[in-house]
């Protein structure tokens, strides 16, 4: 048997780049590559060809964003039935309160339908890059730290939830999604992770259709004794 010709102006496609990449993603920076009306995008920080943002992270959000150019890798990540966690650090205009915390952690009532539980707790204020420009502090208005670790991607959902609960978000940066964390990468710097193969194949297993054995009709016989019964060898 002959192989078949490739159909004149078919083209052929690109074999997905098995390459994975962490970027600390800078205050008031686009997550895409092109923007019309001028502002940072990742192309400024980002010099590595075909390639795109796993899920998004807000234009005033600062932190960790994971890039690829593997169509199942990104779906792995950021499908919604996987439930990845995102670990964010918020600073909070305002003392937050227990009750406010174990609001966040039942899950709260937004206008798009109630979100899930989440891990909130209240954290020492921490050691950070300072944002240009920072954040505008009132003098008799104290702020507070919160880390909340949430599965779902809504937009704007963090800042949404702590609004909800009495405590505006001020600045948001995404500490981690899933086994991945920011470290001691620095604002604008880009680092290549190796690429997780584990986690291509155990989606591909989970999205592979299930083998079904047909059942038998109550009151059928077998194939076989039917052939006999008529006469036919097996």
């Amino acid at each position: 048997m002959r192989p078949r010709r490739p159909r004149p102006g078919a083209q052929r496609r690109r074999p997905q780049p098995r390459r994975f990449f962490a970027l600390n993603k800078p205050y008031l920076v686009l997550c895409q590559f092109r923007d019309r009306d001028g502002r940072k995008t990742l192309a400024d920080y980002v010099d590595v060809p075909h390639v795109y943002a796993i899920g998004r992270l807000d234009y005033d959000s600062e932190g960790l964003l994971l890039l690829t150019g593997h169509g199942a890798l990104a779906h792995a990540i950021a499908s919604p039935q996987r439930a990845v966690e995102k670990r964010y650090l918020a600073q909070l205009e305002g003392e937050i309160t227990k009750e406010a915390l174990a609001a966040l952690r039942e899950g709260v009532s937004l206008k798009d339908g109630p979100t899930a539980p989440a891990k909130a707790r209240r954290v020492a204020e921490p050691t950070l890059w300072p944002r240009d420009p920072p954040i505008r502090e009132r003098k008799n208005s104290p702020t507070s730290w919160l880390e909340l670790t949430i599965t779902e991607g809504r937009n704007r959902q963090v800042r949404r939830m702590t609004a909800a609960v009495g405590f505006p978000t001020l600045r948001l940066i995404r500490q981690a999604i899933g086994p991945w964390a920011l470290g001691e990468l620095q604002p604008g710097e880009v680092r290549e992770l190796p690429f997780p193969e584990d986690w291509v194949t155990s989606a591909a297993a989970k999205a592979a259709p299930k083998a079904v054995t047909p059942r038998a009709q109550p009151g059928a016989r077998p194939r076989s004794a039917r052939r006999k019964r008529r006469g036919e060898s097996s």
